[in-house]
């Protein structure tokens, strides 16, 4: 039986995921893109269709600022209008949930790492700790090989001459999804900042997260059961509690969506941070918000990203027009086909992976569309696209590990996750300390500092050459 914050039940008793985010496209969509809206609420394959509807709400944003804007806003007042809070008395609106009281007070555990706090920024990176001129070396690399956009070099380096900026002073980082291997704990704790950690109450995810607070420099908080050492809480029932302990913390507050989980479960997660974060911010307007987004997602890229992937289509081997000519023909154009159309500006980036399915990229979509609501609102907003990363959860899709194996072949870097988190991180630690950048249209902001691991300027639209580097992973891994 579903708990908590969930999708509503239908007829027969069952909590479907199609139909909600059917119409919660179709709603994001209705003012700006009435035939999109039209187009999405009466697809009747949505499971193998939703990637044709996900592109429109870029496409369709991409006109002006403004209607940029509305999709994001009508994107989230759909998903809060239809989700609801379970109930064995019945389901709720998710609406109660913005003044409900707790049911209990969280107290805090706090522990002080045992290390001194690192004095300069290092980044892991396949068995190498670089730093100084090796790591500006790696950067000018990433660069030249189109993995990360400059934009992101250059804020990497402002950090690493800063490294006295690692330590977030004055700041508390609540990060949700404490235990996920692509978010922030890790690094932060070592620079020596302070961090509230959120995560399900499961033993297993505790003793990892204590271990890697002693170990290290900086502060952690951690919310526990009264009276007792118990720690975590189970945010899809538990939002008024967690938000009422966030807001208590010392320190000005950074809230940062790291959740993850699988199917259905992951667009609740993403909501329940959603309106844990709209809590927080009520009561605390200074509150600042993080998150990362997935490269496999459709994006508007700026036009040197086209240009590079066009370059890189023009100057293949002789081997690759070889073999691409006759794949494309068998396949009807499905196969190894160019990214973009030469000149486009911005170009739109469609690298949604099939195999993550529909509420993988629907929980995604509602991070990106409260981090453009927050800006416009004023709020500070660290949002950057993260690279693929080898994490459990991705690798255990053997097709999609399979396909990871066989990126590079394509142009694509696919990161370890301890080079993800710190690079990210410190990402993190330039938008709390630097002045926000102002940009003339929202995409442009998404686009800002991303490290796409080469997706947007790879010569091939990524889906096209998905399969052929399964196979190829498949037969290295093989050998």
């Amino acid at each position: 039986m579903s708990h908590g914050i969930s999708f509503p039940t239908a007829a027969d008793g069952s909590r479907p995921t199609s139909q909600v985010a059917r119409e919660v496209v179709a709603e994001a969509l209705r003012s700006v893109d009435p035939l999109g809206a039209r187009a999405a609420e009466h697809e009747t394959a949505w499971r193998s269709r939703y990637l044709l509807h996900l592109r429109r709400l870029v496409e369709a944003g991409l006109a002006t600022p403004e209607a940029w804007q509305q999709v994001a806003a009508a994107g989230l007042d759909a998903v809060r209008r239809r989700l609801v809070v379970a109930h064995p008395d019945g389901d709720r609106p998710l609406g109660s949930l913005t003044d409900a009281p707790g049911t209990r007070t969280l107290e805090t555990l706090a522990v002080t790492g045992e290390g001194e706090p690192l004095t300069e920024l290092v980044l892991p990176y396949r068995g190498q700790r670089l730093v100084g001129a090796d790591l500006d070396a790696q950067l000018t690399a990433w660069e030249n090989a189109g993995v990360l956009e400059p934009s992101a070099a250059v804020a990497v380096r402002e950090v690493a001459a800063h490294p006295e900026w690692l330590r977030l002073e004055g700041c508390t980082v609540a990060v949700l999804g404490a235990g996920a291997e692509m978010g922030p704990l890790g690094p932060l704790l070592r620079w020596g900042a302070t961090v509230a950690a959120v995560d399900l109450p499961t033993p297993a995810i505790w003793e990892r997260v204590l271990g890697t607070a002693r170990g290290a420099a900086g502060r952690l908080l951690v919310p526990v059961a009264p009276g007792t050492d118990d720690a975590g809480v189970d945010l899809l029932a538990e939002v008024p509690e967690t938000a009422d302990w966030l807001a208590g913390l010392d320190g000005r507050l950074v809230v940062g969506n790291y959740l993850s989980a699988d199917g259905g479960t992951h667009v609740r997660v993403s909501v329940a941070a959603d309106v844990l974060a709209s809590r927080v911010t009520a009561a605390r307007a200074d509150t600042a918000v993080a998150f990362l987004a997935t490269p496999t997602d459709v994006f508007a890229v700026p036009g040197a990203a086209v240009e590079a992937s066009g370059r890189a289509y023009d100057g293949r081997s002789g081997t690759a027009k070889l073999v691409g000519r006759p794949l494309r023909w068998a396949s009807r154009g499905r196969l190894l086909h160019r990214q973009y159309p030469p000149g486009a500006d911005p170009g739109i980036a469609d690298s949604l992976v099939p195999q993550q399915g529909p509420n993988y990229a629907l929980a995604k979509r509602i991070q990106r569309w409260r981090a453009s609501v927050d800006r416009a609102a004023g709020r500070q907003v660290s949002f950057h696209v993260a690279p693929s990363t080898r994490t459990r959860s991705v690798v255990k899709n053997r097709a999609l590990a399979a396909a990871f194996a066989g990126a590079h072949r394509f142009g694509v870097e696919v990161f370890d996750p301890a080079t993800s988190n710190t690079l990210m991180a410190a990402l993190l630690v330039h938008d709390l300390v630097s002045e926000p950048r102002a940009h003339p249209h929202p995409w442009q902001d998404e686009a800002h500092a991303a490290v796409h691991g080469g997706l947007w300027r790879a010569p091939y639209e990524p889906r096209s050459a998905l399969g052929l580097a399964a196979v190829l992973g498949y037969a290295s891994a093989r050998g």
